[in-house]
């Protein structure tokens, strides 16, 4: 086990670790920290902690000192500077007619290195772009090229539900997203109703999926034969918030559907692949047919 605080540079960016080395600070201290860009300017957003080796990405660099009245100073007159910076780089990508998308720029504590953030849709030669951009601010330019999510993190905006986007107000990190999330939890599959506003899937599609997986574990699939208390019949169609499902009995005539929960029925043939209707449904066939 190894001590660490953990300490943010942007609004809602990434957390790293680093090694406090034996000194305290509270959440919301402002520090000035060793990282491979030499020294930066962050906020402690984690108190001291003990967390296992195996989450430490080395090697751990050292906390320095508490940010002083100085140091707050020239991070914001950075901020400042930064701000200035993009215009003149957006004006230079006009000049030279650069098919990408400046997204944001930062100076580095130590302002030894100005670093620009941008979109494009295949690779750019930007090399006399940043001849222009060094001989205009004397210092060390690096171009990075980021995709569309994290475009609209740093951009911002609302979502389709009305509130602050999620990585903009509370993700640090983006966590993987499947078209698998929307099925399992019977979602529409348009994009349209599924993608949020960088056109990728909806971060939110991860919040409840353990839920979902935990449900889909006890709850039968469409097309299972089931045993209920009226006999046997065969799922139609299932609810896995209620953990209830429909049934269709196997009785002659019977054309009315009857609901079950899930500790009323017991499953003798899962619904890997089942007769219902005369048709052969196999889970398999209907993720084919979706995608």
């Amino acid at each position: 086990m190894i001590e660490v605080v953990g300490v943010r540079f942007r609004p809602n960016g990434k957390i790293y670790y680093f090694n406090p080395k034996g000194q305290k600070f509270d959440k919301g201290t402002y520090v000035i920290v060793e990282t491979s860009r030499e020294l930066e300017y962050g906020e402690v957003v984690i108190p001291h902690r003990m967390v296992d080796d195996e989450e430490i990405v080395p090697p751990l660099k050292d906390v320095v000192r508490v940010a002083t009245e100085e140091d707050h100073e020239t991070h914001l007159k950075n901020i400042e500077k930064a701000k200035r910076a993009h215009g003149i780089c957006l004006d230079k990508i006009n000049e030279h007619g650069l098919a990408m998308k400046l997204i944001d720029c930062e100076y580095t504590f130590d302002n030894n290195k100005l670093l620009f953030y941008f979109t494009a849709d295949g690779r750019i030669d930007f090399r006399e772009l940043v001849k222009d951009l060094a001989a205009i601010f004397k210092t060390r330019i690096e171009l990075r090229q980021v995709g569309v999510r994290d475009e609209a993190k740093t951009i911002g905006g609302l979502g389709v539900c009305g509130r602050v986007l999620c990585c903009t107000s509370c993700l640090g990190e983006f966590q993987p997203v499947s078209i698998r999330m929307a099925k399992e939890q019977g979602l529409s599959l348009s994009p349209n109703k599924i993608s949020g506003t960088c056109g990728r899937l909806m971060c939110c599609l991860n919040y409840e999926q353990d839920a979902y997986e935990q449900a889909l574990s006890v709850v039968p699939g469409v097309g299972a034969v089931v045993e209920t208390p009226d006999g046997n019949g065969v799922v139609v169609s299932s609810n896995l918030l209620k953990e209830n499902v429909q049934v269709r009995l196997d009785k002659e005539n019977e054309t009315e559907l009857t609901t079950y929960s899930v500790s009323e029925i017991k499953v003798i043939r899962d619904a890997d692949v089942c007769d219902v209707d005369n048709f052969k449904i196999g889970l398999q066939d209907l993720e084919e047919d979706l995608d």
